[in-house]
């Protein structure tokens, strides 16, 4: 039933997806808004169609955490999943990802249009005064910044590999970082066929202050993310051995 309800999602999956993209298309000629909105439609019938056809849902937790104003979130990142629930439940936000996203087709010219924040990585000091730039440019709009400072997707087990951007940004933007841990790994493993049933939660943690030094920003958001995720892969881990 595992196989069967995986290969039905991903079907539908990538069947809705192609659809989706092509009558969104005429958006291109309006404001950036109209990309954003389409994006979100499509990152909802995901999580729906998750839900209702591989039995995948997902919980929050701390959404007192969640605030309206322009913060920057620090968010653990397991699972192409990771990414669309953003945009399903984040208003207006700009993610910070690859710059190679952005060659995908269709895909990559819909993140440029929603205003996404897209880093070359190989470029150094240019890329990150690039990227400060955006962020704060982005951030007086009233957008929250969305960063995985892993940079990219990392397995439930995977030791931390936390990359120093993440620091410059919030020394930056001098605004509280929220972070988020996950277990969405478990669930749509990366580079893996199978969507397993059961409940991905996402839980945004107590904010860290602005002013601390890059040291001890450090420290506190690595502290504060894995704990939390090891404490969501077990919770899920057990749940997903009880199917």
């Amino acid at each position: 039933m595992l196989y069967l309800r995986s290969t039905l999602f991903n079907l539908t999956f990538y069947g809705a997806s192609v659809i989706i993209v092509f009558l969104g298309l005429p958006l291109f000629l309006g404001p950036r808004s109209g990309a954003m909105w389409i994006s979100r439609q499509w990152s909802l019938l995901t999580v729906w169609l998750l839900e209702v056809i591989a039995g995948t849902r997902y919980e929050i937790r701390g959404r007192e955490f969640m605030p309206s104003d322009p913060v920057l979130f620090a968010a653990k990142h397991q699972s192409m999943w990771d990414t669309i629930i953003a945009t399903a439940i984040f208003d207006n936000p700009a993610m910070i990802m690859k710059r190679e996203l952005l060659y995908i087709p269709f895909y990559g010219w819909y993140t440029a249009k929603a205003g996404m924040i897209a880093i070359n990585r190989g470029a150094h000091a240019s890329a990150l005064r690039k990227l400060l730039a955006a962020s704060k440019r982005e951030s007086a709009k009233g957008r929250p910044i969305i960063i995985y400072p892993e940079g990219s997707r990392v397995g439930p087990d995977a030791a931390p590999d936390y990359k120093i951007g993440v620091a410059a940004i919030y020394k930056h933007l001098k605004l509280p970082c929220i972070p988020i841990a996950t277990n969405s790994g478990l669930y749509w493993p990366r580079r893996r066929f199978l969507r397993y049933p059961g409940t991905i939660v996402l839980e945004f943690l107590p904010p860290i202050p602005p002013g601390l030094s890059r040291e001890a920003f450090m420290a506190r958001l690595i502290d504060t993310i894995e704990p939390t995720t090891a404490r969501l892969v077990a919770e899920g881990r057990r749940e997903i051995a009880r199917h």
